[in-house]
């Protein structure tokens, strides 16, 4: 039997978790219950990171302890990730004593074999506090944007990194004096010991092609040392022998995946150093988000390699997650917490939304709220769930809940049903959720076929009462398949279903016995159906508005100001024409718009400045499918205010010329222009 350890990345102990972070967890959730429904030996770890700067500079503002912040964090994510279904064997923290001896290990096993060196940096430092100051404890201008209050390590304006000694006007955050300059001994890891060993890594399968090929611009650009160590006050581990020195959190934040699993081991009583000193005791496996592939895939395999570790079988990388297309948003009610979205719909719903959107690739998944409706709606009521509610009933009342003694002919339906689950064991095995949806729902729609073939509805008006019987059995036998398939996935509503039959726990194999001469339940409620309302209400209530509410003052104004601008002429001035932001964008989606004659919905990329757009344009009689689009360059105004629309935001505009109709050509630049380009 396969022996599986899963982590997913440590979620940061400085906030919330919101509907971006849950791709993660949700994806590896439903990988390990995939693995355990099949009987094998899986375990789930993870833990809160707690350690580092923005960790004290959070404490210190809400008046309390860095250890008691992080307890509290503990409790709200632990009761988010229940809140979703998320089930792990081992939920710990970076703070323990596990971790610590661990981290210590790890870092004096590799000085103990020559891959830490010790050298003098210089970093800012405050003469008033008597401190050097930490990313996070020096703000400035950006040297990149000009954008004013920026922490020392990265611009939240414009996303740039830069040391701290790179920032314009400086000053200690504590006590806004102006910092100096000192130097400061710092250790560090000698990644470039581990050059050869890495680069076979990286290219052994371990890790998903693109990511692997990713990585080879590290090595083309020449591994560097990695600075391990920071300078007090700091929240996190001493370096052993290094008074006033502590360990950076990106080095004990890792560790975190085996201290949670120590952690499991002494409550249980297994071995810690079958799992993370034995290479073929277990397969251990990450799930990370790609931002931090650079830790998990170079530093995390070469610290465990330099200190007699294991490393891991594969870390598979995701990609970001985006809301109607865009970066969540707060103004537009996009950026969602957890706790938010629990308070309005069903974990259930995006469980499946997420499975059904994401690959084994490192693509970015887009959570569109109309197709989120209309998908589980569609799939998980109309075509599951009313599976059992329309043939249950007939059962229930007519045979007093039972089913056919004997199995009846159903034309091969339940033999394919089973063989079926060849593919999507293999396809849940890959991480191909997206394409495992798509084959549960090929058969959910057989299922449902063989229903309106053989309506037990008119069976039951005509007193058929062999052949009600018979065509309900198979229903239900179908919908019980079904559910054993989407368990992974819908582990809540699977479990109701599984009670409602009045059977004993799923297990994969179970599916290839169909069921004859049991006694159900009386059908009770499964999933309902996804109310928009609740959906705008949920966007409501996670909306931030970025600027003041208008007095009636200026309000008036602004009418008055408007009412000049009808009453001028068509004309425009070129400071006017100026004002219009043209760019080069990429067309990376484009699909027609359900209802609309006119319509395709674009999605606009506008590069690394901009980001993407969504942007609907009446051009649908010139480009009959939409999806040969997909790909080109196009010319569209990039600020252009966005307009709300029957069916969603609009939040731009391109560029077509021609009579109108078919006779219509979006705009395209020549060759070499670049997504995010201005037209001047």
């Amino acid at each position: 039997m396969r022996r599986i350890l899963v982590t997913s990345a440590l979620p940061y102990a400085n906030g919330q978790i919101h509907l971006g972070h849950l791709v993660e967890y949700i994806q590896t959730d439903i990988w390990v219950r995939y693995h355990k429904l099949l009987g094998r030996e899986c375990y789930y770890f993870c833990a809160d990171d707690t350690h580092g700067t923005p960790i004290m500079l959070r404490a210190r503002k809400e008046g309390i302890s860095p250890e008691e912040l992080v307890a509290k964090m503990h409790e709200n994510h632990l009761q988010d990730f229940h809140g979703f279904n998320i089930e792990f064997d081992n939920y710990y923290t970076t703070n323990s004593e596990e971790n610590r001896l661990l981290s210590e290990e790890v870092y004096l096993n590799n000085k103990k074999a020559g891959h830490i060196e010790v050298d003098t940096v210089r970093q800012a430092y405050c003469d008033h506090d008597k401190m050097f100051l930490p990313d996070r404890f020096i703000r400035g201008t950006c040297p990149s944007c000009g954008a004013e209050d920026q922490y020392g390590d990265a611009c939240e304006a414009c996303s740039k990194t830069y040391s701290p000694l790179d920032l314009l006007s400086p000053a200690c955050s504590i006590c806004g004096e102006k910092p100096v300059e000192k130097d400061s001994e710092h250790y560090f890891f000698k990644l470039s010991d581990f050059e050869e060993f890495l680069k076979k890594w990286t290219h052994s399968g371990a890790l998903q092609g693109e990511m692997a090929n990713k990585l080879d611009e590290w090595f083309d650009s020449g591994l560097k040392n990695w600075d391990i160590s920071r300078d007090g006050p700091y929240f996190g581990f001493e370096i052993p022998g290094a008074p006033g020195k502590y360990f950076y959190v990106w080095l004990d934040a890792p560790i975190g995946y085996m201290a949670s699993t120590w952690n499991y081991c002494k409550r249980t009583g297994m071995d810690f150093n079958k799992f993370w000193k034995q290479d073929d005791y277990a397969e251990v496996y990450h799930f990370i988000g790609k931002d931090i592939l650079y830790f998990h895939t170079l530093f995390w395999p070469a610290t465990l390699k330099g200190a007699g570790f294991r490393t891991p079988t594969s870390v598979f990388a995701h990609g970001f997650l985006t809301v109607n297309g865009l970066k969540m948003s707060k103004s537009r009610g996009t950026f969602i917490n957890a706790d938010k979205y629990l308070e309005f719909l069903d974990p259930e719903y995006l469980r499946y939304y997420y499975a059904s959107k994401l690959t084994s690739r490192v693509d970015d998944i887009d959570l569109s709220l109309d197709d989120f409706i209309l998908k589980v709606n569609s799939d998980l009521v109309g075509k599951v769930v009313n599976l059992a509610s329309r043939t249950s009933g007939f059962v229930f009342k007519r045979f007093a809940g039972k089913l056919c003694d004997v199995y009846p002919e159903d034309g091969g339906l339940h033999d394919k049903f089973v063989a079926a689950g060849e593919e999507i064991s293999q396809l849940y095995e890959t991480r191909e959720f997206a394409k495992a949806m798509r084959a549960i729902m090929v058969l959910a729609d057989d299922a449902n076929r063989y229903v309106e073939e053989k309506a037990p509805w008119k069976q039951a008006k005509e007193q058929a009462e062999a052949p009600l019987q018979e065509s309900c059995s198979v229903a239900l036998n179908l919908f019980r398949t079904l559910m054993i398939y989407l368990q992974p996935v819908l582990p809540h509503m699977s479990e109701k279903a599984r009670e409602f039959l009045d059977l004993p726990p799923f297990t994969w194999e179970s599916r290839t016995e169909p069921l004859a001469g049991i006694t159900i339940k009386k059908f009770s409620h499964l999933m309902g159906r996804v109310d928009p309302k609740k959906v705008a209400a949920m966007q409501e209530a996670s909306r931030e508005s970025l600027s003041p509410t208008p007095s009636a003052a200026q309000d008036k104004n602004s009418k008055s100001e408007s009412k000049k601008a009808d009453d001028s002429s068509s004309e425009i001035s070129i400071d006017d024409f100026l004002k219009v932001d043209l760019r080069v964008a990429k067309i990376v989606a484009a699909t027609s718009v359900e209802g609309a004659d006119k319509l395709l919905q674009l999605t606009l990329d506008f590069g690394e400045e901009i980001g993407q757009r969504n942007v609907f344009a009446g051009i649908k009689a010139a480009y009959q499918n939409p999806e040969d689009l997909i790909g080109k360059l196009t010319v569209a105004v990039a600020n252009l205010k966005p307009r709300k629309m029957k069916f969603g935001m609009s939040e731009g505009m391109v560029l077509a010329a021609g009579p109108g109709g078919s006779d219509l050509f979006l705009l395209s630049p020549d060759a070499g222009a670049k997504p995010g380009m201005k037209i001047k």
